[in-house]
């Protein structure tokens, strides 16, 4: 059976379970269950702390397992990335007092506090600047006003937290993180299938299939404004000058789209949602 790493807990704990349930898979019914075996699919569900994942997938006790980015790298195991999944985007910056940092180099020395510090090593390693880092599990941003850390490296979303506690943003990206699919070394039986039911998950959630009824002369207008993913299924109807077509669209936009093609003549403009797909 292919074993599976998933996240019990935190952000990325929801949106994996419903993505494997959503991909065809049994996972857990209890929240305190922490192992399940699916053997309908020939898988095994091992649920951990997402910062453990990439340690279990790294020594090669799991097989593969779903993570952030950040939580990978900071792991500094031999796993890999397989795929991005599209949800828990995260964005990794540099913060100090307002005026203090300007760029990297400024921090030459410096203490640094963050909860990822082999990311934030890896990172400052690679430029050749030395700090010492002060490890801390959440709450970073309180570190330079309780007097632990100079600067943070943290996660920012709108960078509204940091500037309440007195800190601005400076310097590069560290990291643009997201969940991720990772796998160790070497690939292992069934990891294609899995990864094959998750990218159609994804595909599931960014499209939707439009159907509508359209003047047949009409139909090359029609397809300019969706033009679909190979090219829109096209049928005859009884009315011989009129054809109904059905497309997939990106979700996104759908109701500019629609308003598009009944502006061109379309008719009986119907959406619906993708509940599995393989491309």
């Amino acid at each position: 059976m292919l074993r599976i790493a998933v996240p019990n807990k935190g952000s990325l704990a929801e949106t994996s379970a419903a993505m494997l349930t959503e991909a065809g898979y049994t996972g857990r019914r209890d929240p305190k269950d922490l192992h399940v075996i699916d053997p309908a699919n020939e898988v095994e569900f091992f649920y951990l702390r997402p910062r453990d994942i990439a340690t279990y997938v790294g020594s090669g006790a799991l097989d593969v397992g779903i993570t952030g980015r950040d939580l990978l790298l900071d792991a500094r195991m031999p796993a890999r990335e397989i795929e991005s999944l599209g949800f828990a985007d995260s964005t990794f910056r540099f913060a100090g007092p307002p005026g203090r940092f300007t760029d990297l180099a400024d921090l030459e020395g410096m203490r640094v506090a963050t909860a990822y510090p082999g990311l934030v090593d890896s990172f400052l390693d690679e430029r050749g600047i030395a700090v010492d880092l002060v490890p801390l599990d959440g709450a970073v941003e309180s570190a330079v006003r309780l007097g632990v850390a100079d600067a943070v490296a943290d996660v920012v979303s709108t960078g509204t937290t940091l500037k309440q506690a007195g800190l601005e943003i400076f310097g590069p990206v560290l990291l643009e993180s997201e969940a991720v699919l990772i796998g160790g070394p070497r690939e292992v039986e069934g990891t294609e299938t899995l990864l094959r039911r998750l990218r159609g998950v994804m595909v599931a959630r960014r499209y939707v299939l439009i159907d509508y009824d359209l003047p047949a002369d009409l139909v090359d207008r029609a397809v300019d404004i969706a033009p679909g993913i190979e090219s829109p299924t096209i049928s005859p109807l009884r009315d011989p000058s009129w054809v109904a077509v059905r497309v997939m669209s990106p979700r996104k936009g759908v109701n500019q789209v629609m308003d598009a093609l009944y502006g061109i003549g379309a008719r009986a403009i119907l959406v619906t949602e993708i509940h599995a797909a393989r491309l």
